[in-house]
């Protein structure tokens, strides 16, 4: 029986089952997918936002306020890229100007460090290819941006060589409670644990109605659209830019990535259900009018990609956080606004609420002395310099044979994302950990020699390879490599 069940690998079930690595209990972590990062957390926006955005004093802004400050001790210990671009939010009329010192005033009211009400001059300065219409905005330096699939990776290799265990194409069909503990039953295991932690997002109303039975809630999903552009495209804006919300145009924000490319959206609509993922036209179009609005320098025709994500929330709104009242050692971790930014703050509050239940139920669990925080390193053969390369290319030949000319992604990179804890063994779990297939070409020139990379390493043939979830097969059969 393990300690401690985890079920869901995104951003807040990576987290969680990272902090609680730092701890003496067994983990496991339950993910129905065929890799971690594969729900909400993947295809979402890469922002980390600033505490001001929720109700001053609220439980979400006190999450948000921790989880900020904490992301940059986290991606330099797992050495994951992320930066602190700043935000800018602009506006022309008087509406636009009574929500901009609104904000300014909630920002001073919660500590905010560095904001300030910028005017038009000031605009041109920190952005110049924003349109002249604009006449004032509010500039925050705290808004940073990272790649959420890379952050869950990391914390979930880092949790797994601190001994957690990760049990993939495990989706949750049933949760029986026992005397002590709890038997979750999956597909192909069956695990036993002494407190379970629900991290299912869009799912996790359908966990904690399986076991919960005067407590249910319902996460209703709504789905968000986005566009993609070449690296090429990136120096044009330097800031995370929205304008100030008018109706209809609720999170429409230019967004620099950490990569150097530019995404823009989301444009939000109701989901017909959890598995809705495909864009559509007519919405990617509205996008980019509303996107011309705030700049008509943007080029659309370095478009590279569209897709889409989901993210849901509770049908009343609430956050739903914390131990069930009806079934103990039970504890939800759902329906939380802005979670990539909260989900650090939230781990430590629902460790601390593992320790509670260990104290009262079993035996108090102590930290470990050998937890170590970082995880091997990793080489990013593009951001190496001549003599950094030549020295790695004689340590390891594969280091020097690019496979993605976009991204400059070398055999090396790949070989090493495949044979680390967490490690892909999907094409998509190769893309989502070395940014391989996500340069211009998207795939065309890489992906059957990443896929011939993965038959080689983990011994299956080629027509075992999936691009993704169970049953993704690329190849029919061998005959026709």
């Amino acid at each position: 029986m393990y300690d401690v069940a985890v079920i869901g690998s995104g951003i807040v079930g990576a987290f969680i089952a990272r902090e609680l690595s730092k701890y003496n209990v067994s983990i496991a972590i339950v993910e129905k997918n065929s890799d971690v990062s594969n729900g909400t957390t993947g295809s979402n926006c890469c922002n980390i936002y600033e505490p001001f955005r929720q109700p001053v004093g609220s439980l979400n802004q006190k999450l948000l306020i921790r989880g900020n400050e904490i992301y940059d001790e986290i991606c330099e210990e797992l050495e994951v890229p992320f930066k602190r671009m700043g935000s800018l939010t602009v506006g022309f009329d008087e509406e636009d100007r009574e929500k901009i010192e609104n904000m300014h005033a909630k920002a001073v009211k919660s500590n905010a460090p560095g904001v300030r009400i910028v005017n038009r001059e000031e605009i041109a300065e920190l952005e110049p290819n924003i349109d002249s219409k604009f006449e004032f905005g509010f500039y925050s330096p705290n808004c940073g941006c990272l790649w959420p699939f890379q952050m869950v990776v990391a914390l979930v290799e880092n949790a797994m060589d601190n001994g957690a265990e990760l049990f993939l194409n495990s989706e949750v069909e049933d949760i029986k409670k026992l005397d002590k503990g709890f038997k979750v039953i999956a597909k192909n295991n069956t695990i036993e644990a002494k407190c379970i932690i629900n991290c299912a997002g869009l799912y996790a109303d359908k966990i904690n109605n399986s076991l919960v039975e005067n407590s249910k809630f319902n996460i209703i999903p709504k789905k968000a659209q986005f566009i993609v552009f070449n690296e090429n495209i990136g120096p044009m804006f330097k800031h995370l830019v929205n304008r100030c919300p008018k109706e209809g145009d609720r999170g429409l924000n230019i967004l620099p990535t950490v990569g150097g490319n530019i995404m823009m959206g989301p444009v939000f609509e109701s989901a017909s259900d959890k598995e809705s993922f495909e864009t559509s036209a007519d919405k990617i179009e509205i996008l980019k009018k509303k996107m011309s609005r705030l700049s008509d320098k943007i080029p659309f025709d370095n478009i590279i990609r569209c897709f889409s994500g989901l993210n849901g929330k509770e049908e009343s709104g609430k956050v739903i956080l914390g131990e069930s009242e009806k079934v103990k050692g039970f504890i939800n971790a759902a329906s939380v606004d802005q979670g990539i930014t909260c989900a650090p703050a939230i781990a430590e509050m629902i460790a601390g609420m593992v320790k509670h239940v260990f104290e009262r139920d079993y035996e108090a669990i102590t930290q470990k002395t050998d937890f170590n925080p970082k995880r091997r390193k990793i080489y990013r053969f593009k951001e190496l310099n001549d003599n950094e390369k030549e020295e790695l290319i004689k340590k390891d030949s594969k280091y020097g044979r690019v496979i993605c000319r976009c991204e400059m992604i070398t055999e090396g990179e790949i070989v090493d994302a495949i044979h680390r804890n967490c490690g892909a063994t999907t094409v998509k779990g190769v893309k989502n950990r070395t940014k391989a297939l996500m340069g211009e070409c998207q795939g065309s020139f890489c992906e059957p020699k990443i896929l011939e990379i993965l038959s080689r390493e983990l011994g299956k043939s080629m027509s075992e390879i999936e691009y993704d979830n169970k049953g993704s097969y690329i190849l029919l059969n061998d005959s026709l490599i």
